[in-house]
């Protein structure tokens, strides 16, 4: 299973002194880039991939000792823009892409979709996309009008079970967060895409950050930072949850509701690299 640990965490096309004159709406995918990379670099399809980790697919026991297993995990993206920065972008600094591609309309995935060893949900794939080395990955989650998870940015359902006592819990959390992320950090190098071939760029969530790793020693900073489940298990009745922004405001303890606004911010990813939270 992947682990993680607790982490605190537009349009100027530029390249040798040369604006990007050019961007086009490609099926909903808007692509730019400057016209001496197309000729040099040529194109090929980019993926963008959502990642809830072996947590979400696999299910994990949280700090507290509840056994917690998603149905579906929904969020909506929207505004995701992959960009080639050079030097590798550093999320401290000023977004100045070389190249770009852009998936302007709003998309739920379900991070939780497919078996315990499905691959990362394919967001969207762009084609044709400027070849080069993508070191930059932004995203916002926002409220859907429609779907499954409409009105909520982020929607989990799924069981928590600890001994004898199994909670059917349905979370629904209003907040909406704009993340700007750097290169990928991993095992594997993503976002290198070469003419005519294809590559992938990953929006990773760490849901661990939330409800904290029951692996981990108990004064880890992934369990000392979470909320785990056992103040929400407090607010079930009859085994059962299902429960908002507004009703988590107003049941939990300040602690506990402060606490969640602190972590929603830390969800964000890629792969283990860090992000920020633009306001």
């Amino acid at each position: 299973m992947q682990r993680s640990s607790l982490r605190h965490g537009f349009s100027g096309y530029k390249k040798a002194g040369s604006l990007c004159v050019s961007a086009i709406l490609l099926g909903g995918l808007l692509v730019g880039c400057s016209q001496s990379d197309r000729a040099s670099n040529g194109t090929g399809t980019l993926l963008i991939t959502a990642n809830g980790e072996d947590f979400v697919r696999q299910g994990f026991t949280d700090k507290d000792g509840w056994q917690i297993s998603f149905d579906h995990l929904y969020i909506t993206l929207a505004d995701i823009t992959a960009s080639q920065v050079e030097p590798p972008f550093d999320i401290t600094k000023t977004l100045n892409p070389t190249a770009q591609v852009k998936v302007p309309e709003p998309i739920t995935v379900d991070l939780a979709a497919g078996d315990e060893n499905a691959d990362p949900v394919t967001v969207a794939s762009v084609e044709p996309a400027p070849a080069g080395r993508y070191t930059a990955l932004g995203w916002q989650v926002i409220t859907p009008e429609s779907g499954p998870a409409a009105g909520y940015p982020l929607v989990m359902i799924g069981t928590a079970t600890k001994a004898e006592e199994t909670i059917a819990f349905q979370i629904q959390l209003a907040d909406e967060l704009k993340f700007q992320c750097g290169d990928f950090v991993g095992e594997e190098r993503k976002g290198i895409l070469e003419q005519d071939e294809t590559a992938d760029v990953e929006a990773t969530f760490h849901f661990d950050h939330f409800f904290g790793d029951g692996e981990a020693p108990a004064d880890d900073e992934i369990n000392t930072g979470a909320l785990g489940f056992e103040p929400l298990a407090a607010l079930a009745t009859d085994g059962e949850l299902t429960i908002d922004s507004e009703g988590l405001k107003s049941q939990l303890s300040a602690e506990d509701y402060e606490a969640i606004q602190a972590l929603l911010p830390s969800l964000g990813h890629v792969g283990e690299g860090h992000c920020e939270v633009i306001n």
